[in-house]
């Protein structure tokens, strides 16, 4: 803290950087934005804020934690489909099935759907579920210190199954169409502009909570031990600290923040279906993180922002054009911006530390002149 800050009585210091800039970005998504964008993009900026929780949660494992996850539609998927059971049933009614079972032949609600009748078990286990399934997964992954492209490979595989599995029961989970036509949620008629703005401020808002939640984490004690494991694990055990239970706990938060962006994804867009999980959603999911820059969860949350803002634009004019474009930020990211926009921001910001400003030097830089030699008096 300065010294201003510290002569300054309690109720009059100053605020933070963070908190600045924190509410300034508050701001913008709770009172610039509903107010500038139409109600088609803000519905598009609803969606991708559901991307950058997912990104949060990437920037955890990842950034934080040096755990290259590149199956978080694993966990996507199961928050929304558990939020798109739920939806599908309370729509059909009480004894009724949902519409795609009656088109298959299903005659009875298969068991495993029966729970998802009520919002007191489907929202908990939304994001519950993807965090006990990525418990199960992590503890036996990090035991055998299995880690690197290892980790990433088997990450891919089990979201790679997970589709497999999705699209082989037709009659329980919709098949290759996955769970479409939500009409209402939790009251809001998702056909009604008003109550598409609700569930708009509603995402913004959990978002902001989310950030402010993994910051705390990350920059308190088990963030800088989280730290100490990705830079060096045996060193980290050494010191008598059990490192598979430290990345667990990043591995399990971030698959949480995964199923809680999917449960919100369903009502926001109205699907959830096996496109958009898998092995390419996945590794989409990690070049928005690359791009903003996987050390900072600020940046790690706008890279998955920018890049779908960028993608829905490019793709309005250039239908084709877009995954040419993705495939070269992809080789950009990794050759020329390895630490995304925000370690692009950070060099710039030494560079012109660094560089004199029109002639001035610094003031350490400057040399004090000698002074005139006086006589000695005898």
């Amino acid at each position: 803290m300065s010294a201003v800050a510290t002569l300054l009585p309690a109720g009059k210091r100053r605020p933070s950087a963070f908190a600045v800039r924190f509410a300034l970005v508050a701001a913008a998504l709770l009172l610039v934005a509903p107010e500038v964008l139409s109600e088609f993009r803000l519905s598009l900026l609803a969606k991708f804020l559901c991307f950058a929780i997912v990104a949060i949660g990437i920037g955890l494992a990842w950034g934080q934690g040096g755990m290259l996850v590149l199956g978080q539609g694993l966990f996507f998927g199961l928050g929304g489909y558990a939020m798109g059971m739920h939806l599908k049933l309370s729509e059909a009614g009480p004894g009724q099935l949902p519409d795609f079972m009656t088109w298959s032949g299903v005659e009875k609600l298969p068991l495993l759907w029966e729970p998802f009748r009520y919002a007191w078990f489907a929202i908990p286990a939304a994001i519950l579920l993807p965090m006990a399934i990525a418990a199960v997964l992590g503890a036996a992954i990090f035991r055998q210190r299995v880690r690197g492209a290892y980790f990433a490979i088997l990450s891919q595989a089990l979201a790679a199954a997970f589709v497999i599995v999705l699209v082989g029961n037709q009659g329980l989970t919709g098949g290759t169409n996955g769970l479409t036509n939500f009409q209402s949620f939790f009251g809001l008629a998702l056909s009604n502009p008003q109550d598409q703005r609700i569930l708009y401020f509603i995402v913004a808002i959990v978002l902001l909570v989310v950030f402010l939640a993994t910051r705390e984490l990350v920059i308190g004690r088990y963030g800088r031990l989280l730290i100490a494991v990705r830079d060096d694990e045996d060193r980290v055990r050494f010191l008598g600290y059990d490192p598979t239970r430290v990345k667990l706990v990043a591995y399990v938060l971030a698959a949480g923040m995964a199923g809680l962006a999917g449960a919100l994804f369903v009502p926001v867009v109205g699907i959830i279906s096996p496109a958009l999980l898998g092995i390419v959603p996945s590794i989409e999911m990690v070049i928005w993180v690359a791009l903003g820059g996987r050390t900072v969860l600020a940046w790690a949350a706008a890279g998955a922002v920018i890049v779908n803002w960028a993608k829905t634009g490019i793709s309005e004019q250039f239908p084709s054009g877009w995954l040419y474009l993705q495939g070269l930020l992809f080789v950009v990211v990794i050759l020329f911006l390895p630490k995304g926009i925000a370690g692009a921001i950070e060099a710039l910001r030494t560079l012109a530390a660094r560089v004199p400003i029109l002639g001035h030097r610094p003031l350490a830089a400057r040399t004090v002149p000698a002074p005139p030699p006086t006589e000695k008096v005898v």
